[in-house]
């Protein structure tokens, strides 16, 4: 005999966490957040990109789902395409763009003693 799941019983720190803000170049939303990790669906508009940044605290690892990602970090280029990742440092200067035709759409998993927005450092950007 199977015991049926309540599922009210079962649930998770996920619906609780969901939470999305739209900056112009697309959409965050948090799916799940703990004390030294946080699990975000990024989405980035076609020809968009996030500024250049980097965290003192934490380091993050981007999975694409859908969509290219042309992601430069530490001044090294790289594209990822779908099922593709990488792994950001902490204390790297970094950024992500959308190169393609598509919004790109990526899990981000950032993980360190301290997840703030006040340890985003962010870098002018060039001409």
């Amino acid at each position: 005999m199977s015991k049926q799941i309540d599922r009210e019983e079962n649930k998770t720190p996920l619906a609780e966490a969901e939470s999305t803000r739209t900056p112009p170049w697309g959409r965050v939303t948090i799916l799940e957040q703990r004390e030294h990790y946080c699990i975000n669906c990024i989405e980035l508009k076609p020809g968009h990109h996030i500024s250049t940044q980097m965290h003192y605290h934490r380091s993050e690892h981007w999975i694409v789902v859908s969509g290219t990602a042309k992601v430069i970090c530490n001044g090294k280029e790289q594209l990822l395409m779908q099922n593709q990742s990488t792994y950001v440092p902490m204390n790297t200067p970094h950024r992500v763009e959308n190169p393609g035709v598509i919004p790109l759409i990526m899990i981000e998993v950032q993980n360190g003693e301290y997840l703030g927005d006040d340890d985003i450092i962010r870098f002018s950007e060039e001409s």
